[in-house]
């Protein structure tokens, strides 16, 4: 019988508090999900990116002057210092991307004096420099690629709206920004995930919030966490056509192969982050000539209740972005840095709100190898 002082072994850390937050709540059970008590539908239809930043950093909504006040700081950061323009245009052009957010995020602490200043204050300004530049590094490195001239930002613009000028050069329409946007408020927050988890471990050693955040990028590039929405979009296009669903899903299932966009680790309800989604992705979908992508989906959804919803194992936030993401015609590896350009918000508020009350991150380990085991000379072996 173990005492009280007794370090219980948790793979994965699935039974563990890490810590306590105030950010976002999720009842997995009843398919729940809150930012500061708010719960996700009402914000995704009613709030922007920006706004639930906001939420998520200070605890509470902003009025209208704190609002104007929030957006006119990050417009003035969308910007990128010229050392990291160059340094893009130097990355090779066939880069993977998630390496090249990665890379770019942890640059953009050589060209921020205050990078090491760890005061509450200096932390809050690199944190609007990190959620407003990183969908300009994104959208900078894809027009790169293409050989295509960089567009500077636009700081007239919201982020999402300054985030598609940027990649496509041409203006966006309405729905577009609105689909972005409510995406980019989806994937704000999402508790002690693994990326959000690696950036808090980074940040209790009282590093950087660059190097915290840069770490989250390595952990969200896993396909474990942040690849799925590609996974989704792969599928889609491999099945091809509304009428060879049935056929793809029965052998799918047949085989018990893992259906992409498909159940969570921690909901066993309908992610309440794909109900809005759902619906919005529809409209988009058919604005931008891609309804047969939207009907496809359905189609798969209505087998997959059919077969395991009774199991807990609902569509996920990422299966109805991947028909979102396409339709506003992104590239397929842009899927996950989009992730990240929203997970910013959750990453750098979490970490300061982690220094409030800092403890060194370091669980122990159930060792199971030998003992006493003598040393053997090189002669000897």
């Amino acid at each position: 019988m173990s005492t009280a002082t007794e370090k219980q072994f948790d793979q994965g850390l699935v039974n563990t508090i890490a810590a306590e937050t105030q950010m976002s709540f999720i009842d997995g059970e009843k398919g729940v999900l809150e930012y500061v008590g708010i719960d996700i539908d009402s914000l995704a239809r009613h709030s922007t990116f920006e706004e639930s930043t906001f939420l998520l950093w200070n605890g509470r909504l902003p009025d209208a002057a704190e609002l104007a006040g929030f957006e006119t700081e990050l417009r003035a950061e969308y910007a990128l210092p010229e050392g990291l323009i160059a340094m893009i245009r130097e990355t090779p052009a066939d880069a993977s991307t998630m390496h090249v957010v990665q890379t770019l995020v942890s640059a953009l602490s050589l060209f921020d004096p205050e990078c090491d200043d760890d005061s509450p204050e200096a932390n809050i300004r690199k944190a609007v420099r990190l959620v407003a530049k990183t969908p300009t590094l994104i959208a900078a490195f894809d027009r790169h690629r293409k050989g295509k001239e960089i567009i500077p930002a636009d700081s007239n613009r919201s982020i999402a709206s300054n985030f598609l000028w940027m990649l496509r050069g041409e203006e966006p329409t309405e729905t577009m920004v609105r689909a972005l946007d409510v995406c980019l408020v989806l994937h704000a927050d999402h508790g002690f995930n693994a990326s959000t988890f690696t950036s808090l471990v980074v940040i209790s050693t009282l590093s950087d919030l660059y190097s915290a955040c840069s770490a989250a990028v390595g952990a969200l590039r896993g396909p474990l966490h942040g690849g799925a929405n590609e996974g989704v979009m792969v599928m889609l296009n491999e099945i091809g056509d509304l009428d060879k669903v049935d056929e793809f899903m029965k052998g799918k299932l047949e085989r018990k192969e893992k259906i992409m966009g498909f159940g969570h680790r921690v909901y066993k309800a309908y992610d309440p982050r794909a109900t809005y989604l759902k619906t919005f992705s529809e409209g988009l979908a058919r604005d931008t000539g891609n309804l047969p992508l939207y009907e496809m989906s359905t189609r798969i959804e209505g087998i997959m209740h059919d077969a395991v919803a009774s199991k807990g194992i609902f569509p996920n936030v990422d299966f109805y972005s991947a028909t979102t993401y396409w339709s506003l015609g992104l590239e397929l590896d842009l899927f996950t840095p989009m992730f990240a350009l929203s997970r910013m918000s959750g990453w750098t508020g979490h970490c300061i709100e982690y220094l409030k009350d800092n403890k060194l991150i370091r669980p122990g380990a159930a060792y199971v190898g030998p003992h006493e085991v003598p040393y053997v000379d090189l002669a000897d072996r």
